[in-house]
């Protein structure tokens, strides 16, 4: 039993040791699972051509502002600045941050920007689409909800990031000051 223990100890050991493990598979699956989500998800709030990256699409306001849109009869020049300047924010952000967490460049920051995408997009799934039915809640044996079940689990994966960086192979990593 004591040679067991002393195994374990020392592959327990290694494993503390091994600090580039967690975020280069964090950044990995982040690049596997949601960055094409994301991307995807920015191309459809994309006006027309060229001009269409300073005048999204109606889509756009539809996805991000649906209940105000729609009060406005969805003429999205009935709109304030305000909500243009929102949708134009989340639309850059929905194509920014996931290119930034997967190039390892300010990864910690891009993360916490990432997280309060995750959580604004959850509220307006929930307050402004009423997609109660996809909420869930945990710890009712079903792991599918998109919103409870999943979305934490992806809050959690960039929660790593924010912990632990991005790990050796990154640009983060590449710009850090050597240590002398």
């Amino acid at each position: 039993m004591t040679a067991l223990l002393s195994t374990y100890t020392a592959l327990a050991g290694k494993l503390d040791r091994a600090d580039w493990v967690l975020p280069t598979v964090a950044r990995f699956l982040f690049a596997a699972i949601l960055m094409v989500y994301f991307l995807n998800s920015g191309l459809t709030k994309l006006g027309e051509g060229v001009s269409g990256l300073w005048t999204p699409s109606v889509g756009a306001y539809a996805q991000i502002f649906p209940r105000v849109l729609e009060a406005a009869g969805y003429d999205t020049d009935a709109l304030s600045f305000f909500h243009k300047i929102v949708v134009l924010a989340g639309t850059w952000a929905e194509f920014a941050l996931p290119v930034m967490i997967v190039l390892g460049l300010l990864t910690r920051l891009a993360a916490v920007g990432m997280i309060g995408f995750v959580v604004v997009q959850s509220l307006t799934d929930i307050y402004g689409h009423s997609a109660t039915d996809a909420v869930g809640g945990w710890f009712d044996r079903f792991p599918d909800a998109i919103i409870m079940d999943q979305r934490a689990l992806w809050i959690f994966l960039l929660l790593v990031l924010v912990i632990k960086g991005a790990g050796p192979l990154s640009f983060d990593r590449a710009f850090a000051p050597k240590a002398g």
